[in-house]
């Protein structure tokens, strides 16, 4: 596509890629890829586990009176291998109980606002690339996963999306949020690290729309937030964005897993948040909606001086309101099959004020053994906003290690990036501070925070996996991780024999324990050294004696108490 000057629109950037590369031939190979969220994982399991092998010969149909031992050569050790010793199967992920476990718990609320996520995503391997002499080929066993069609091995995708003042945004994320991050990969032209001779990406982003406009989207992305809301994006520039980088700092290239995962991320909020600003107020009266509905048929009223002293978005929050969202249009063609829907909207019918932060975490094989194998290393990128949360548990000693932060205004680095903007923060009688009635300084939706730094930019870390050095993964909302400690949540998962256990588990001492119990959401995912996670430092009993405590006090009505 010719470049057409920096910044251009989006949405006709778009509408030009796909009308041009859809009757092509590599174009159309690439998006018919694309496909609905696979909630399952494909792996070889030996053929005599799902029917026996009518061509090997029976044995001991004679009485046992009549039968001699066999003392020639054995049929089996010269038998040529059959094709039907490994078959190809689907497992679904969320019904694998001994390598991942979901559990759910409303609390004390009336409804849930939290929603997961948890199965494969169709982008490039970004594992580490591992020395030819431990890489070499293995042969396919029940331990071995199977690859995709570009020669990659899959892609795992786990996410926890906490909603705050209802579920829509959270729903959203859960259905959508993976395909933002599978059309950024594919615009930006995410490279396998696995492909290269270097086991890195390229230098430079060269996507299907090409490098510099790759740098254009992300200078178009910026000043769509900068004329849609204002504010704070007006001097906007995410980490992970090299085209709006400063010279003297480091950045990544555009085709990095940083760059797509911030993209899709800060493109997914733009989408939410402009489309909830297109709709009507739910709070609004019926006087005021039929004097904007006037307004805006009028575009004037001179007759009514109240009315013709008021804007013309007086009843919307942002700058643009007519603007249509990206995700709304019409006439950008959708693959059959694409996900997310790019012609479905978003929402419901009435302005969703509400949000949800979110924690994904991705994890990337170099070969085709997955990552739950003992002998196998993997690399995990974890992109996060607000305040849930994810945790390794270490092999060695048993310690928890926290892959994420929260993101609330008692944190000086979030402190510093609004003091310019927020009014004021405030402590309530929790003692926590929050930020215009908000907790959290990241967070999807918000609409009526926006323009005071409430953004969705993740924050992403990556950390190599080595053999059986963690033995569990586990995201999970603040129902869990505002109430409980992270050594504790740890410790739970130990006691467990499979992870569907332990996520039920936690979740049902989270609820018990919290009085007022908030929803609560915990994936657990199993690890390389999974088998050994009572090994390490003490096992279970670091905080056996305070979840004792937990226990007593949450069974003593006395202590509930006011």
């Amino acid at each position: 596509m010719p470049h057409t000057g920096t910044p251009y629109c989006v949405r006709n950037a778009l509408q030009s890629l796909f009308a041009e590369f859809h009757a092509s031939s590599r174009a159309a190979y690439r998006l018919s890829q694309r496909r609905q969220f696979h909630d399952y994982f494909v792996t070889h399991l030996p053929s005599t586990s799902l029917s026996p092998d009518k061509r090997t010969p029976s044995h001991h149909k004679l009485p046992r009176s009549d039968s001699t031992p066999h003392s020639g050569p054995s049929d089996r050790s010269t038998r040529a291998p059959s094709d039907r010793e490994t078959t190809v199967v689907r497992i679904p992920l969320k019904s694998a109980k001994h390598h991942f476990g979901a559990g759910v718990s409303r609390g004390s609320r009336p409804y849930n606002e939290d929603t997961y996520q948890a199965g494969t995503v169709e982008i490039p391997a970004f594992a580490k690339k591992q020395p030819v002499s431990i890489s070499g080929k293995r042969e396919i066993n029940q331990n071995v996963g199977s690859t995709r069609a570009t020669g990659d091995p899959q892609i795992f995708y786990f996410g926890v999306f906490d909603g705050h003042g209802g579920s829509e945004c959270s729903e959203f994320l859960r259905d959508r949020l993976h395909g933002y991050i599978e059309e950024a990969a594919l615009l930006f032209g995410l490279e396998s690290t696995l492909q290269n001779g270097n086991g890195s990406t390229s230098a430079g982003g060269s996507g299907i729309m090409g490098s510099q406009d790759a740098e254009d989207l992300q200078r178009s992305l910026i000043t769509s937030w900068k004329e849609t809301v204002g504010g704070y994006f007006k001097r906007f520039r995410p980490e992970y964005f090299p085209a709006v980088a400063s010279g003297d700092e480091e950045t990544v290239s555009s085709n990095s897993i940083e760059t797509v995962l911030t993209y899709a991320f800060l493109k997914a909020d733009l989408d939410f948040t402009t489309a909830q600003a297109k709709k009507q107020s739910e709070h609004a009266s019926e006087q005021e909606k039929a004097a904007q509905k006037a307004l805006k048929e009028s575009q004037s009223s001179t007759d009514d001086p109240v009315l013709g002293d008021r804007p013309l978005n007086d009843g919307d929050m942002l700058f643009h309101p007519e603007r249509e969202a990206s995700q709304n249009l019409t006439s950008r063609p959708a693959p059959r099959g694409s996900s997310p829907n790019l012609d479905a909207a978003i929402g419901g019918k009435k302005r969703f004020q509400g949000g949800s932060t979110a924690s994904i975490a991705l994890i990337s094989t170099p070969s085709p053994t997955p990552f739950w194998h003992p002998s196998s290393p993997s690399t995990l990128t974890a992109a996060h906003v607000g305040d849930t949360r994810i945790l390794l548990c270490r092999t060695d000693d048993g310690s928890a290690v926290p892959v994420t932060q929260n993101h609330h205004p008692s944190m000086p680095v979030e402190a510093r990036r609004l003091r310019r903007y927020a009014a004021s923060f405030v402590t309530d009688s929790f003692g926590e501070e929050r930020i215009s009635g908000l907790a959290n300084t990241r967070a999807f939706g918000d609409i009526g925070s926006k323009r005071i730094g409430v953004s969705a930019e993740p924050q992403i870390t990556t950390i190599q996996l080595t053999p059986a050095g963690y033995s569990f993964l586990v995201l999970m909302s603040d129902g869990v991780s505002g109430h409980l400690e992270d050594q504790e949540i740890v410790d739970i998962v130990k006691e467990a024999k499979t992870p569907a256990q332990a996520a039920s588990d936690l979740i049902s001492f989270a609820v018990e324990t919290a009085g007022e119990a908030d929803n609560a959401t915990a994936l657990v995912v199993r690890l390389g050294g999974w088998e050994r996670r009572m090994e390490g430092g003490n096992g279970s009993l670091g905080t056996k004696e305070q979840r004792a405590f937990r226990q007593r006090e949450a069974d003593d009505p006395r202590s509930r108490r006011q």
